[in-house]
């Protein structure tokens, strides 16, 4: 665990290194003192760096380490309050002050400095002090512990002992096995590389092995190498390695002269020896791309059907590998054990001495859930089922366990090899990404968290890099890209054109997660038990709400507080959040059910991120004007009508996202409608997110100023608004999001006069008659998501959106009062998912062969006229789901039975539903 808070001390240096950049400008009058303490602080993250490549450090090292931390904290919190009291003093006198107001205020201004100052000698000192104790103690060359072996080798070493495991004590592996046999013996004669990708503990060294062990594949090849590359690798090492094993594979003597051989030297070997030769080579736990290009000259394409497998836990690496593999080199994605397989190998270690190892009826639930926190990890699944193997066969041991288990997998040390196995993959990690993977701890277990939400917390938090022509949001989603990659996160959810949606944590990496977080104090989750909490804790996130707040937290310390306990927060509570923890950065209070928001939230100066989203909040107070640092607004879907005017004063806020909660069942024309915003909301030209608001006054003209928007939302658009809306659209280059939605049903939607379309628009969303599609939208190249709500359309839609290239999914609702739809072949080459609903004269729905092939989702709701099924839906191959609610009886009656054929048509759609209402509750009926 050493290296791992090296790790996170590392990133939090970077982090404050920055904070203090960013904040030079505020910190005038103690400059010199700021200086020498940046100083010093990069001289210690130098030594940081040293230290992360290091896995096993002395005591010393460690201690010096935690030092580090505890510093970097103190001058975090001694700026932090100082930007507060500095702001205060502004606040409170006011910004516009006369010549008396200034002489007075001047004092007080010195006053404060002259504190700030001499706390910051008091810790330039101890900074001083700590650098010495490091030269002191020797700790000026770090040195590992002397009584462990480093991680990496052990990992080799357990990763080659896969060679030697036999067969029954494996489960769920043979069919993934058969299928990399006949990938390796194919009779393909160029040379191809395949990739084995997965997490950790996933098993990808163990069935590559089992393909590498195999008859078939031994009589195949005249040569067999197997090499453990693993972080640390040295390619002349690594050529070094290969030689040995290629002869000894043969038994034959190995060169004696390799051990003064150059890279070109060691490679010509190589390449001499497998020349003409049908050879297969194995690079187990592969982690930088950068093996395969300095290797891949040494393996000769003799077209003698010579393979290479590499396994890794980076799905970039595998993907940027096998590109440079040659023609037929592909990515095999390892998946978790299925919970069957995953409950048989279990009960092969947990209860090996007892009849067919099978598991006790009383100890199935236990057993059940214990297997589940694995997750179909195999690695954890062996580790956690020799662990129950030790103990007693009874449900109030193994409960004791299965509440534990976190902290049995940092503390047991029979669970030390998944505990390191899985650290290794957070050891490599860039300093930048370290701290975004701990946060996603903060989230429940198995919480599917939203890529944007995650993506607007990082931006909050400071922890994503500026890069020149990117917006810190795009920066911040190839931060969460990465993540994905090197398979920290996992794809929760995907949207219609194959853009992450939600991801998750693993469990066992959560626990983890949450282990060196509270070593670090970087966060702690409050599950209700004070003693979970440290009162030094920078991020708390409760999950379970207790009559306060946990009196162990202090206010100066705390940054983030998160709830997601859904029970009402008393009012004192949030009163006491909002005055007592003055510098938080973040509160995220999202789904809770808090009525109002106190004044005293406009204390929180510090504050970057607020979310109220899906709360019965009806009203923002006036204070909030005084969060000057306010980046994120989300009040989504909350009761909130009207925007206070005081919110012009959030010069720095980049994204308002709001929406008034119509909680409806059924779409109704404005089921959403925007806030009514202050005249002036122009004004804040670092807006990214405008989403939504009413159109009032100027508002329609004036958002043409906020040219910098990607996400623009307004409602409440009458048909005089148009021309000027297009005017103000036009000047929106970076648009990617728009939204617009007419004052009712009956009003026209006009516009048509859109000259220049923004060229990134890739989702639309339009509310409102229209008397004809505008013709902008069928020229959108980049457009990926159409809605259209409401539009009564008298020509047919599809005429003019068949052509676009990435559409991927189409919403039509009320949106055309013909009788016929036809798909013609080659329409719609990337359409994922199709909804048609509520065209009351809708009455026939004509597919043609190679229309839509990529069709995978498809909803027919409230269209009367419609008797039978779409003809030529058995056209449609890739159909996975059919979605069907309130139609005909005659369709569903077709469905229902074999007389009509219908069954026949929708035989390869593998789910079928139909929803219906029963005195006012849905029900379905499974017609697949």
């Amino acid at each position: 665990m050493a290296n791992a808070v090296i790790s996170v001390s590392g990133a939090a240096m970077s982090f404050l290194l920055q904070k203090l950049a960013e904040e030079a400008s505020s910190l005038q009058g103690v400059r010199d003192e700021i200086d020498e303490i940046k100083h010093e602080l990069e001289s210690m993250q130098s030594f940081l760096k040293d230290a992360e490549t290091k896995k096993h450090l002395n005591e010393g090292a460690r201690n010096w380490t935690m030092e580090v931390r505890d510093v970097m904290y103190q001058v975090e919190d001694i700026i932090d309050e100082f930007m507060y009291r500095m702001e205060k003093q502004q606040i409170g006198h006011g910004f516009k002050m006369g010549f008396l107001h200034k002489a007075i205020h001047f004092p007080r201004v010195i006053y404060v400095r002259h504190q700030f100052a001499t706390q910051l000698q008091v810790v330039k000192k101890e900074i001083i002090e700590i650098s010495e104790r490091r030269k002191r103690y020797g700790l000026e060359k770090i040195e590992e512990g002397s009584s462990s072996n480093d991680d990496t080798q052990r990992w080799s070493r357990y990763a080659e002992s896969s060679l030697f495991v036999e067969q029954d004590e494996m489960v769920g592996i043979e069919k993934n096995k058969d299928m990399l046999v006949r990938w390796l013996i194919a009779e393909e004669p160029q040379r191809m590389l395949f990739a084995v990708a997965g997490m950790g503990g996933l098993g990808k060294t163990t069935l590559v092995t089992q393909a590498y062990k195999s008859q078939a594949v031994k009589k195949h090849f005249h040569c067999h190498v197997w090499i453990s590359v693993s972080q640390s690798y040295r390619i002349e090492e690594l050529l070094k390695s290969l030689i040995k094993e290629l002869f000894m594979a043969n038994k034959e003597a190995a060169p004696r002269e390799i051990g003064i051989m150059d890279y070109r030297q060691l490679v010509e070997t190589i390449i001499s020896y497998l020349r003409g030769k049908r050879y297969v080579v194995v690079l187990d736990d592969v982690w930088n791309v950068d093996v395969w290009t300095s290797i891949n000259v040494a393996f000769p394409d003799d077209r003698c059907g010579s393979r290479v497998m590499f396994t890794t836990r980076q799905e970039d690496v595998a993907s940027s590998s096998t590109s440079l593999g040659g023609i037929g080199s592909h990515v095999f994605h390892l998946e978790p054990l299925h919970d069957d397989e995953a409950l048989t190998l279990f009960c092969k270690k947990a209860f090996w001495n007892i009849p067919e190892r099978r598991c006790p009826r009383e100890l199935e639930p236990s057993a059940q859930r214990i297997v589940g926190k694995c997750q179909g990890l195999p690695l954890a699944i062996v580790a956690v089922g020799s662990l129950m193997a030790l103990r007693d066969k009874t449900m109030l041991e193994w409960n004791k366990v299965e509440y534990s288990l976190g902290y049995e997998l940092s503390n047991n040390p029979m669970l030390e090899t998944v505990k390191k196995i899985l650290l290794l993959s957070f050891n490599y990690l860039p300093y930048y990404l370290k701290h975004c993977f701990l946060y996603c701890s903060i989230f429940p277990e198995d919480h599917l968290i939203s890529r944007k939400r995650l993506i607007r917390l990082w931006v909050a938090e400071g922890f994503v890099e500026e890069r020149r022509g990117l917006t810190m949001e795009e920066v911040a989603e190839d931060y969460l890209k990465q993540l994905i990659f090197r398979n920290m996160l996992q794809v929760g959810e995907t949207n219609e054109y194959g853009r992450l949606r939600k991801c998750k944590m693993h469990d066992l990496m959560r626990d983890l997660a949450l282990s060196t977080s509270e070593k670090e104090r970087f966060c702690m989750v409050y599950d209700g038990q004070e003693t979970s909490v440290s009162s030094r804790a920078r991020r708390l996130s409760i999950h379970k709400i207790s009559d306060n707040i946990p009196s162990s937290v202090s206010a100066s310390y705390l940054r983030s507080l998160f709830i997601f306990d859904n029970d009402t927060i008393p009012s004192y509570t949030f009163k006491e959040i909002s005055s007592g923890f003055r510098l938080l950065r973040v509160l995220d209070l999202e789904n809770s059910l808090i009525q109002s928001v106190p004044d005293t939230v406009g204390d929180l100066f510090n504050l970057r991120y607020l979310n109220l989203r899906w709360t019965a909040v009806g009203e923002l107070p006036k204070t909030l004007g005084k969060l000057c640092n306010l980046q994120i607004l989300d009040i989504r879907w909350t009761n909130i009508e009207k925007l206070p005017c005081e919110i012009l004063n959030l010069k720095k806020l980049r994204h308002l996202l709001a929406s008034r909660n119509r909680r409806v069942h059924t779409p109704i024309f404005g089921f959403f409608t925007g806030l009514q915003p202050p005249m002036g909301i122009w004004k804040l030209r670092s807006l990214q997110s405008l989403y939504s608001i009413e159109a009032k006054g100027d508002i329609v003209r004036d958002v043409g100023n906020l040219t910098q928007l990607r996400k623009f939302g307004i409602s409440m658009v009458k048909r005089v608004d148009g021309k000027e809306l297009c005017a103000s659209i036009t000047k929106m280059k970076s648009l990617l999001i728009l939204r617009v939605m007419t004052t009712n049903e009956e009003e026209a939607l006009d516009i048509e006069s859109l000259s220049t379309v923004p060229p990134f628009l890739h989702k639309i969303s339009l509310y409102g008659y229209l008397e004809k599609l505008p013709h902008w939208v069928g020229t959108l190249d980049n457009l990926m998501h159409l809605t259209l709500y409401w539009s009564r359309l008298r020509e047919d839609p599809l005429a003019s959106l068949q052509a676009l290239p990435n559409l991927a999914k189409l919403i039509l609702v009320k949106a055309y009062i013909g009788q016929e739809l036809c798909f013609h072949a080659g329409d719609f080459p990337k359409l994922k998912k199709l909804l048609l609903q509520d065209m009351n004269q809708l009455n026939s729905i004509r597919i043609q062969e190679g229309a839509m092939q990529s069709i995978d989702k498809l909803y027919l709701i409230r269209c009367g006229e419609l008797k039978m099924l779409p003809w030529g839906i058995e056209y449609l191959t890739t159909l996975k789901e059919l979605y069907l609610q309130e139609m005909s009886d005659q369709l569903v009656v077709r469905l229902r039975t074999d007389e009509t054929g219908d069954r026949s048509k929708v035989c390869h759609i593998p789910k079928i539903l139909n929803f219906f209402w029963i005195e006012g509750k849905l029900h379905s009926e499974d017609l697949s």
